[in-house]
């Protein structure tokens, strides 16, 4: 029996964050031998149990110390991958495959507005699926993925597995759409610095796609009536909890300015893995979330809003610019996996750990 690719990552992803202290090569083997015994019995993709549950947010938190954020970038030795997991996962074979039929992924602007429907008609699919009762109180196939972030936040934030968990978990969402939903396009990236400082503007903001982009309603998020997802009702989150809320969004433009291109050149400046990530994930990734808002302001329930995965889209696409700097950047990490006490949690209130860039550090940017 053939067990997805979709499912074998989202083990993987399980393993990455429940357990924190092991070595890496421990950690590839775990993975390996997790795999093999899914295919073999078939086993729930994920077991939720062996995962710390999630911390409880206060919108009114303090941000985290920037002492104990900058631990992050203390680690000073990558870890190579053993070649037996090399050889498994990265055969000659594949690597062929990849290079003579490679997935390509195309800006939204680049999107014809066919691929655009197919994509939105992808995720209302997932949404209209029923859930595979894994991941409870999920009550469709969509919303297992957000509970799946629901859980795991605290351990896949404010460390060094932030972009490499988030790498895929996305494509994991890529292949649900592909296996479950019939999705057969090149996937999509959203280049936002093209539109920092006025997200509401962007088309993909639109009646005939994601739904508007509005501001706040008496400081709080508006529902949104429109678009593709429009009354669409959430059962995960807010937050650690689990209660029917609409998908809303609060706009705030001066969040989405920090989405530019001189933050994103700066933290590509950064010649490690720590320092490019710390910058990466506190900089234009809380910003564009902070920046779109309410659901997609809530660390745990992101997820929730379709939006994430255009966001997020944008975050892995710059990882991999910064990595394709230099060939040892593809194949190794350092820093920190180690995160999720309260001391190191970012409040939805706070993505961004720091405050937007002065003037006399944006004048300091290449």
């Amino acid at each position: 029996m053939r067990f997805s690719l979709a499912a074998q990552a989202l083990y993987g992803a399980s393993i990455v964050v429940a357990a924190p202290s092991m070595s890496l090569d421990d950690l590839q083997g775990r993975i390996e031998d997790g795999i093999k015994d899914i295919i073999k019995e078939i086993a729930p993709a994920l077991k939720l149990d062996q995962t710390p549950g999630a911390h409880t947010i206060s919108h009114a938190s303090p941000k985290p110390p920037m002492d104990a954020i900058s631990q992050v970038s203390q680690a000073k030795h990558a870890q190579k991958p053993n070649p037996a997991f090399q050889s498994k996962f990265a055969s000659p074979s594949a690597a062929q495959q990849c290079a003579q039929n490679p997935n390509m992924r195309f800006e939204w602007r680049d999107y014809s507005n066919s691929d655009r429907h197919a994509l939105v008609d992808g995720i209302k699919c997932l949404m209209n699926k029923p859930p595979s009762g894994k991941f409870q109180p999920s009550t469709n196939r969509y919303e297992d993925l957000v509970r799946i972030h629901q859980q795991y936040a605290p351990n896949i934030h404010n460390n060094n597995k932030f972009l490499i968990w988030h790498r895929y978990f996305l494509w994991t969402f890529e292949q649900m759409l592909r296996e479950e939903c019939g999705f057969d396009r090149a996937f999509v990236f959203w280049d936002e610095t093209k539109d920092a400082g006025h997200f509401a503007e962007f088309d993909m903001f639109s009646p005939q796609f994601f739904g508007s982009l509005p501001g706040p309603t008496d400081g709080a998020g508006t529902c949104i009536r429109d678009g593709a997802f429009a009354n669409t009702t959430l059962n995960i989150g807010p937050g650690t909890g689990n209660s029917p809320h609409c998908l809303s969004r609060a706009v705030d433009e001066t969040a989405t300015a920090q989405c530019s291109k001189d933050f994103e050149n700066y933290c590509l400046t950064k010649t490690t893995y720590p320092e490019f990530e710390q910058c990466w994930e506190y900089g234009p990734h809380g910003y564009g979330h902070n920046g779109i808002g309410s659901v997609m302001g809530d660390v745990l329930g992101s997820v929730g809003d379709p939006a994430f995965w255009m966001h997020h889209s944008y975050i892995d696409r710059v990882f991999r610019v910064w990595q394709n700097v230099d060939e040892s950047r593809r194949t190794t990490i350092s820093g920190t996996i180690a995160g999720g006490a309260p001391s190191l949690w970012t409040p939805p209130s706070s993505w961004a750990a720091s405050a937007p860039m002065s003037r006399s550090a944006m004048s300091s940017i290449p």
